[in-house]
């Protein structure tokens, strides 16, 4: 190779080796704007900072979220999130959610909050919640006419209840804790038996398949209210808790904006008139508890 051919092998190596730190820098300032817009991103979804608010539900869970008459759908919770959105100036969204799916969507983002008759207590932390707003309790419905007056009624008898429910949680939670976990030992198979919805665990109680359903107290004051001589609630409670909106771990800012507008709406009167929408399905403003 001559001397020419040399210099111009080094000029290209050079020019080479130029272009190669430029894209690489380059490269590098794309992947840090990257970043930037995930991390953006990821703080926008834990703020208050959103133009869209995605409610995961369950639509199997009157008078909360569930399909009326007319096909769409409807209840208590998707009327207040749609009057907090109003307020805000958010567009609002029902997504109707597969409910052991749950925790997955909202932190993929595919939901902002989980707002469905949402049980408080031993969720504290998994979720960051609103103020709660609603009083709840786990009881238990059987067939009118049965011979199960009383908790201890149920042992030997099959107990159902949906899955990954408060009831659920409180019947394998220990006495120490407050739980029922010694009650549902005594039950047929030494435990409650499981179902994806409230309703198809109705549907079996009817069938005879199952002796009991224990539920919350708005799921068997629907029920209740809809079928008054088929079903009675025992009177005693397996718990006592509170409803909320939950948000993702975190994110205490859309939290504190949600609580701020229901209080907004339980002075002005909004909610009152919601609680007497939904009457009908036994729900009662005496629950509210958001003032």
């Amino acid at each position: 190779m001559n001397k020419r051919m040399k210099k111009k092998g080094l000029f290209a190596f050079v020019a080479s080796a130029c272009m190669v730190c430029v894209l690489a820098f380059a490269l590098a300032g794309c992947s840090g704007g990257q970043n930037s817009t995930q991390n953006g991103d990821a703080q926008s979804s834990n703020s208050a900072d959103i133009k869209t608010l995605t409610v995961g539900f369950d639509p199997a869970y009157p008078p909360y979220g569930f399909v009326g008459d007319d096909g769409q759908y409807t209840g208590f919770d998707l009327d207040l999130a749609k009057e907090v959105c109003n307020r805000n100036g958010w567009e609002f969204k029902a997504e109707p959610i597969d409910w052991d799916a749950k925790d997955a969507l909202l932190g993929q983002g595919a939901i902002n909050c989980i707002w469905n008759g949402f049980t408080m207590e031993g969720r504290e932390g998994q979720y960051t919640f609103s103020d709660p707003y609603m009083l709840n309790e786990q009881v238990v419905v059987v067939k009118s006419g049965s011979n199960i007056s009383q908790l201890s009624d149920l042992s030997g008898k099959t107990v159902m209840t949906q899955v990954d429910s408060a009831a659920l949680d409180v019947l394998e939670t220990p006495a120490a804790e407050d739980g029922q976990a010694d009650l549902a030992a005594t039950f047929t198979g030494g435990a409650p038996q499981t179902i994806g919805n409230y309703n198809d665990a109705f549907l079996q109680l009817d069938a005879g398949t199952v002796d009991a359903v224990a539920c919350d107290l708005s799921i068997a004051q629907y029920q209740i209210a809809a079928n008054p001589s088929k079903y009675m609630q025992l009177s005693e409670a397996l718990s006592t808790e509170n409803y909320a909106v939950g948000f993702k771990l975190g994110n205490s800012e859309l939290a504190q904006k949600v609580t701020a507008t229901l209080k907004e709406m339980a002075a002005d009167g909004t909610v009152k008139q919601l609680c007497e929408k939904y009457a009908q399905y036994g729900l009662s403003y005496d629950n509210w508890e958001l003032k």
